[in-house]
């Protein structure tokens, strides 16, 4: 079993740079797309800033994903590990070949329950619901990634639409020159955007991984090592600067005529979520929530200018990814149990 292993912690660092040109380079789409950045400038701030984001973040998110599944046969662990991030991983790199904005979030989400039903049933997952409703009331498992999930998309679309109607009154009647102000805003607003994506995404794979390492024996608790960290920060930077250039597009170009003053507030408002939600433990899809904002924004400024059409997409890939993945690695988890005799 060393071997799956070796080979689910290869997958993993696989999935954490499909995890930079999906999730990160949503976040450069609209900094980009405003002109407030060239291309080149603007991709590689973001990837920086990012690395840095993965780099000093906390384990709050990871901890909450390495509970979400119990197998009690390591062995099945790993094949159930290796299963989640083998779909997970290949549905970014479909959702990215038709640039799609879809979630590394949901995917590996669904990607663990899926595995993780195969292997050992359906207690074998912290659904949470229990928790929920019995004393003392603790919101923990998939209640409590679902309940950020959704709650983080809806306010990050009533979010951006909100933000940019006060701005638009405020800015009503300022000069051009403004302008100036906004772009260097952009520049912060991104930079603290992009922080908090690395620190939110990195942890998933750390969490991932470090339940990998006690499958495996190698340590005790679920705690992934500083040097696979650096390895993880270093493989989102690296995946926001090689790829993501259609989901930018799509982004920045497709659902309507992005400014400035769009960007700044889109990135604002998504911000905000994913560092309430990186604090309060849960992992949530960047992606999604910069999605959404942006949708918002554009709702706010012209809603008869928006391609609606790019919207509905974007929509029926966040609905579709979880059940998608679910299936999609319970079948995996089957042919790879199967051959290997777990």
């Amino acid at each position: 079993m060393i071997i799956v292993a070796i080979l689910a912690i290869a997958i993993a660092f696989a999935f954490t740079f499909t995890n930079g040109f999906q999730d990160s380079s949503a976040i450069a789409a609209t900094f980009i797309a405003s002109r407030s950045a060239t291309p080149r400038k603007g991709i590689l701030f973001i990837a920086g800033v990012g690395f840095l984001g993965a780099v000093f973040s906390g384990s709050a998110v990871a901890l909450t994903l390495a509970h979400l599944v119990t197998i009690p046969s390591q062995d099945r662990l790993l094949v159930v590990l290796l299963s989640a991030l083998l779909g997970a991983t290949g549905w970014n790199i479909i959702t990215a070949k038709y640039g799609l904005p879809s979630s590394s979030t949901h995917a590996i989400i669904g990607g663990l329950i899926g595995a993780g039903v195969a292997a050992g049933g359906l207690g074998s997952v912290l659904w949470g619901v229990a928790e929920l409703f019995t004393p003392p009331h603790r919101l923990t498992g998939l209640v409590l990634i679902l309940l950020f999930l959704f709650a983080s998309i809806l306010i990050g679309l009533g979010g951006g639409y909100l933000l940019h109607t006060c701005m638009r009154l405020v800015l009503q009647n300022a000069q051009r020159k403004i302008t100036r102000v906004v772009v260097f805003a952009n520049w912060i607003a991104a930079g603290t955007m992009a922080f908090a994506n690395g620190a939110n995404d990195v942890q998933k794979q750390l969490g991932i991984i470090a339940l990998i390492f006690v499958a495996a024996g190698w340590q005790s608790v679920p705690e992934a090592p500083f040097s696979v960290r650096i390895i993880c920060a270093l493989l989102l930077a690296l995946g926001t600067m090689g790829g993501g250039w259609r989901i930018m597009h799509t982004l920045g170009h497709r659902i309507f005529r992005i400014s400035p003053i769009h960007s700044l507030d889109s990135q604002i408002s998504a911000g905000m979520v994913i560092n309430l939600a990186t604090f309060a433990g849960a992992p949530v899809s960047s992606t999604h929530i910069i999605s959404t904002s942006v949708i918002g924004v554009g709702a706010a400024e012209n809603p008869k200018k928006m391609q609606w059409s790019v919207g509905k997409d974007i929509v029926i890939a966040m609905v579709f990814t979880i059940p998608a993945t679910v299936v999609f690695t319970a079948g995996i988890y089957l042919i790879i149990a199967t051959l290997i005799g777990v």
